[in-house]
Order: C-alpha cells, then structure tokens, then sequence
C-alpha cells in the first residue's frame, strides 16, 4: 500500500470513530446496518458495518475497514469466552479455510499496514455496538485465524482493573474477556432502560454506567437481567454499598449516611431516594433484574451496614 493510499484509509476511519464518538455522546449504543450506511466521511460514502459475512471492504479500500461478532444467547459457545489465547489476545476467525480468500486478505492488508479497524459486537435484543479501535497483530494461519489487540480502544465509561498484563498472562486473559462483553452489555443495558438511570431517572448517556448486580468480577453474566443502568453517582454509591435496592425494587441508604449533614448533593442525591421505588425498570418484565440477584446483593449491602 503506497502512502497516499494509507493517508486515505486512515482519514475515512478516524472519520468513522469520530462519528460513532457523537452517536455514542448523544446516547446511542446499539446500531443496527442501516444506522450505519450511505454515511458521508472523509469526503467518502462508506457504510461500516458487513451485511452477511463477518469482514467488511468497502470497495473504494484497499483494506478491511469491520469485523462483526453476532450475538450468542447465554448458554451458548460465545466467541469471548472461547478465542482468548493464553496470551490474553483474541482469535478472530479468518473466512472459510483459504487464507487468500479476498476477505481474509483485506484483513492482512489491514494487518501490514497497521491500519485500526472496527469491532461490530452483538447485543442482546438485536444490533450491534462498535468496539474500536481495535488491531490486528499477528496471523495463524494454520489454525486459520487473526490475532486481535483491543488494548487501544478507548472506553472512558468502563473502568478496567489495573494490573501488570506482562506479568501475568492469565489475567490478561480474563481481562480481555471482560473487555470484549462489556460494551455490548452496556448497549444492550441501557437500551433495556431507555437511557436513564434506574434510581433517579437522569438521561444523559455519557454520565452513565450498566452496573452488574452480580459483580462482574465474581463471574456475574453479561445479561440484562444482571444490570441496571446508573448514574456514575449511584453507581459508585451502589458499588461501596452507600445503597442497596432491595429484590423488590426499593432503594435503602446506610444508616450512618442517613444521619450524615452535608450538602444538597448528599440530600438530594443519596438520602431523599431511601424507601423509594426505582424510577426506571425495562418494558418488558423478562428484562427485569433477577431477584435472587438482587436479593444477594441486598444482603451484603445489609452485611457491610
């Protein structure tokens, strides 16, 4: 790929990750193809996401500009869980068995020329959210596949464990699977509750969090029924166990925080909630969180009180 080629595979996929940057800004996690298509980038109509396969070119490219990941119901081999190696990258599957087909060499093509690409990830409910950017690093071509860096993706609404990667591959592992569900959990959570805080209603998309009921790092699944959209506020009050919301929706403020004096965020923000009801829960009552979830968390909510 000569240079000027290069320059115009990377203005049209900066200009792709800025997009989606707004859409996600304004709220929108789960895209479907046609949110994604005849859209105006880089002077370019380019569609991001593939219609059948899993690799998308687009045509005016010399390289591969998606890969996408359908979404497995719970229960089922998911993708994240299976294709981490011991490394803690992930595996994603070349196209069929030949390694020249066109697909997998615009992958290559992507590869040699260190270009990012973007990472459709199924969500549950229907759509997609965009991981990106992410890499592809190395290829296997024996076991027919492409070694995948998502270090690079920049999520400031997640917040990751700190560790030393290098020093302990496995948990570099189970980090990578982490990483890999969280953003389709998010989309498919604050879908589930319409973009707003469970507890107090607020709507602004980049100010909240999915919260896991069953912690993620206990092994808590990345379904609905495990999350509840908070505010970065009530999530971090949830997680100290300042609150707890009770298996029968109602929220309960520790005692000693009750009795705290402070200022009108205190008030208005943690103790006027106590003995209330959640303000939002999903349409559908499949969609609910598990009481037996909530009731566990309850209990060591009540336990640390």
């Amino acid at each position: 790929m000569d240079p000027d080629q290069r320059l115009r595979e990377l203005a049209v996929r900066h200009a792709a990750f800025a997009w989606l940057d707004r859409q996600r800004a304004a709220g929108k996690e789960v895209f479907s193809q046609n949110d994604t298509s005849e859209l105006s980038l880089a002077g370019e109509t380019v569609r991001l996401m593939p219609t059948q396969q899993g690799i998308w070119k687009p045509g005016h490219l010399a390289a591969a500009l998606s890969i996408r990941t359908v979404y497995r119901p719970e229960g089922t081999d998911r993708p994240y869980d299976d294709a981490v190696g011991a490394d803690g990258f992930y595996r994603y599957k070349m196209r069929g068995d030949d390694p020249g087909h066109y697909q997998n060499r615009a992958l290559r093509e992507a590869m040699t020329a260190r270009l990012p690409l973007i990472w459709w990830l199924g969500v549950q409910g229907g759509g997609y959210s965009a991981l990106y950017p992410v890499h592809l690093v190395d290829e296997e071509p024996v076991a027919l596949q492409f070694v995948v860096d998502i270090d690079a993706v920049p999520q400031t609404d997640i917040v990751w464990p700190a560790a030393d990667l290098e020093l302990d591959p496995a948990y570099r592992q189970q980090l990578t699977r982490i990483r890999l569900h969280q953003r389709p959990f998010r989309a498919a959570v604050l879908r589930a509750y319409r973009t707003s805080c469970a507890i107090c209603s607020f709507r602004h998309g980049d100010l909240l969090d999915a919260a896991h009921i069953h912690e993620d790092s206990a092994g808590g699944r990345p379904v609905i029924t495990n999350g509840l959209t908070l505010c970065k506020m009530h999530h971090a009050a949830y997680d100290r166990k300042i609150l707890g919301i009770t298996p029968s929706h109602e929220v309960r403020v520790n005692a000693a925080v009750l009795e705290e004096v402070d200022g009108p965020m205190l008030r208005h923000g943690i103790q006027e909630f106590h003995g209330k009801r959640l303000m939002v829960l999903p349409e559908r009552r499949s969609q609910h969180p598990d009481s037996e979830l909530l009731e566990a968390r309850y209990q060591a909510f009540l336990d640390a009180s």
